[in-house]
């Protein structure tokens, strides 16, 4: 069997505030479980299979003392979360205030999806928080250098990392611009966003970091 690639076939960035859920966000992702993480320390990352590629996944720490670092992990980025706690409305202007303006080191072409967490907190009367439509609006916004038309929708997701709601939707949706597969390879690909070692073409050795 044909050794793994190790270079990365896209970099992912997580930028945010401080505490708004980005690293039990990965978690959830990648262990399918909820943990409550301690702060992240500049940026840590791990490595994910997506059919025959490899991605590498950054996870930076949202403390505005290290903001000079977040704009260093964002070099050559091919994707981007921009990710807010919903029940905080600073969390969300911080994204256009502080994260926006650090991606200019960011691919051209890098794609920023906008992801609300924390859902599961939210009640049905959202007349105080973010709304759905105002985050969506902003999502396009950014993504102006993108033709979204392709795309199954806007690039914005409401998430739970407690519950899973959406998280794995929220991955897929930029592997599946970034490094779209073809219909075999698709079928290497279980619903977790990992390659099915046990099938005899898939792609050996998922070098997974540590998430947090």
């Amino acid at each position: 069997m044909a050794e793994t690639k190790r270079k990365a076939d896209l970099k992912v960035i997580i930028l945010g505030d401080y505490n708004v859920g980005k690293t039990s966000f990965i978690c959830r992702y990648i262990d399918g479980t909820f943990q409550t993480k301690e702060p992240t320390i500049g940026a840590a990352f791990f490595l994910k299979q997506w059919g025959p590629y490899n991605v590498a996944v950054w996870d930076t720490a949202g403390d505005e003392r290290y903001t000079g670092l977040s704009n260093f992990y964002c070099r050559n980025a091919g994707a981007a979360i921009l990710a807010f706690d919903m029940t905080s409305v600073s969390s969300y202007e911080s994204l256009w205030a502080r994260f926006i303006p650090i991606l200019d080191s960011a691919l051209e072409n890098c794609i920023k999806v906008v992801v609300g967490m924390k859902k599961d907190l939210i009640d049905a009367d959202r007349t105080k928080e973010i709304t759905a439509e105002e985050a969506t609006k902003f999502s396009r916004e950014i993504n102006s250098n993108i033709d979204l038309s392709k795309l199954p929708h806007a690039p914005y997701f409401e998430t739970s990392s407690l519950n899973g709601f959406h998280v794995t939707n929220v991955f897929e949706y930029i592997f599946n611009h970034c490094l779209p597969l073809t219909d075999a390879q698709k079928k290497q690909v279980d619903h977790s966003g990992t390659v099915d070692l046990s099938k005899p073409s898939a792609v050996n050795g998922t070098g997974r970091k540590k998430c947090c």
